[in-house]
C-alpha cells in the first residue's frame, strides 16, 4: 500500500537479493525501512542464478515474478555428464512448476530496485558504510535491525564475537553468453564431472546461457585471466561447453573463491535484530538455492512480525522456523561440493560409476 501510515520502522543494512526482498515484504506489512547500501550506486554484479517453486511463488507474491519472464520457458535436457559427455544421469526438465526460472542476479536485483522505487514508505541511501550496530543510530531510531550485509557480515561478527566463514576447498568461474547461442547449447543443462573440475550450464530466461566452472585451488590464488583458466580447465570438454566460453566475452567472467559458515548455525535472533540470507547461513552453490533461502528469509520474517505483537517474539519464531532448514542446506550443498570436487583418480572413477547407476542423482543436478 504505497502512501500507506506505517507505525513501525526498521533499518536493513544491505542492498543484495535478500535485504531488498526483506525491504519489499515489510513495506507491505506497514513497515517503514530504510536500507543502508555500501556501495554508491545500485549495480548488482555476477551471474544466473536459480529461483525454486518456493521462492518463485513469494516473488509472484510480491509482484516481482511478472517483471522476470517474458514468454514462456523452453523444456531442457539436463543431468549430469562426464567430460567426453557421456551420460551418467540424464532428465528432461521440462517448464513447469517443479523446475526452477534461470534469471541472471542483475535481472532479480533490478526488479527489485524498481518495486521499491514505487513505494514512498521505503528509502535506499547508497555509500553508507556500517561498522557495527553503534554506527547505525546515525540513520535514526528503528524499531528492528536486518542484518543483510553477506557472508562477511559486520553484525554477525560483532554478535557473535567471532568470524564463522569457512573455505570450501575450490574457487568458482562464472559466466554469461553475451547472445542467445543456438543449437544444443539453447536447450541443454546440467553439470558435467570431471577429476576436482566441474562444469555447470542452464539457459537463462532472456535466452542467453550463464554456466559456471568450479575448481579445486588454494584460497586467493589468481592468475588475473579468468577466461584462460576456464579455457585450460575445459575447453577440450564435450560441446557445448567450447562453444560456450567462446561465446563469453573474456570481461563477463567473474571469480571468487566459495566459501560458507561453520557448522552449527548460530541464531538469528538477538533482541531487535534479525541475520538473513547470507549474514545468517552463506552455503556453497551446489544446490543452487543461495538466493532463494534469502527470499524465503525475507517472507517468514515478514510473516512472523505481522503475525507477533511482540518483536523479540517475532524474531525467536523466525529463527526457529529458519535456522534448521537453512543448517541442512548448508550442510547438504557441503556434502555436494565434497562429491563433485573429488580428484583421486580411483574414487572419480568409482564416483563415476555409482552415479550413473542413481539415476535419482539427475533430480539433484538438473538444475
Amino acid at each position: 500500500m504505497s502512501g500507506s501510515t506505517s507505525s513501525r520502522s526498521a533499518l536493513v543494512v544491505g542492498a543484495g537479493i535478500g535485504g531488498l526482498t526483506a525491504a519489499l515484504a515489510l513495506s507491505r506489512t506497514r513497515w517503514r525501512v530504510t536500507v543502508l547500501e555500501r556501495a554508491p550506486e545500485l549495480d548488482e554484479v555476477g551471474a544466473g542464478l536459480s529461483i525454486w517453486p518456493r521462492a518463485w511463488r513469494i516473488l509472484g507474491d510480491l509482484g516481482i515474478a511478472d517483471r522476470l519472464v517474458d514468454g514462456t520457458r523452453p523444456a531442457i535436457q539436463a543431468g549430469l555428464r562426464r567430460p567426453d559427455g557421456r551420460w551418467l544421469a540424464k532428465v528432461r526438465a521440462e517448464a513447469s512448476g517443479r523446475t526452477p526460472v534461470m534469471v541472471h542476479r542483475a535481472r532479480l536485483h533490478s526488479a527489485l530496485v524498481g518495486a521499491l522505487e514505487e513505494r514512498e514508505d521505503v528509502e535506499v541511501r547508497t555509500g553508507v558504510t556500517v561498522t557495527g550496530l553503534a554506527g547505525l543510530d546515525a540513520h535514526g531510531p528503528a524499531d528492528l535491525v536486518v542484518a543483510a550485509d553477506g557472508i562477511r557480515s559486520v553484525i554477525r561478527n560483532e554478535l557473535h564475537q567471532r568470524e564463522d566463514v569457512r573455505y570450501a576447498g575450490y574457487t568458482a568461474y562464472r559466466g554469461v553468453t553475451a547472445e542467445p547461442v543456438p543449437g544444443e547449447a539453447s536447450t541443454t543443462g546440467g553439470e558435467t564431472w570431471g577429476s576436482g573440475v566441474r562444469f555447470g550450464c542452464a539457459p537463462l530466461v532472456d535466452g542467453r546461457t550463464y554456466w559456471f566452472v568450479t575448481a579445486n585451488r588454494p584460497a586467493g590464488e589468481n592468475s588475473g585471466d579468468h577466461h584462460a583458466d576456464v579455457t585450460a580447465l575445459v575447453g577440450d570438454w564435450h560441446e557445448p561447453i567450447p562453444q560456450l566460453l567462446a561465446a563469453t566475452p573474456p570481461s563477463a567472467v567473474i571469480r571468487g573463491d566459495i566459501c560458507d559458515l561453520r557448522l552449527p548455525l548460530r541464531r538469528f535472533d538477538h533482541g531487535r535484530v534479525a541475520l538473513l540470507g547470507d549474514a545468517a547461513h552463506a552455503t556453497t552453490p551446489n544446490l543452487g538455492q543461495g538466493a532463494c533461502a534469502a527470499i524465503e528469509d525475507a517472507a517468514v520474517l515478514a510473516a512472523q512480525l505481522a503475525g507477533h505483537a511482540r518483536i523479540d517474539s517475532a524474531l525467536v519464531a523466525y529463527d526457529r522456523i529458519r535456522r534448521p532448514a537453512t543448517q541442512r542446506l548448508v550442510r547438504a550443498s557441503r556434502l555436494v561440493g565434497v562429491l563433485g570436487q573429488v580428484d583421486n583418480g580411483p574414487v572419480v572413477a568409482a564416483r563415476d560409476a555409482g552415479l550413473a547407476g542413481v539415476g535419482a542423482i539427475a533430480g539433484l543436478v538438473s538444475r
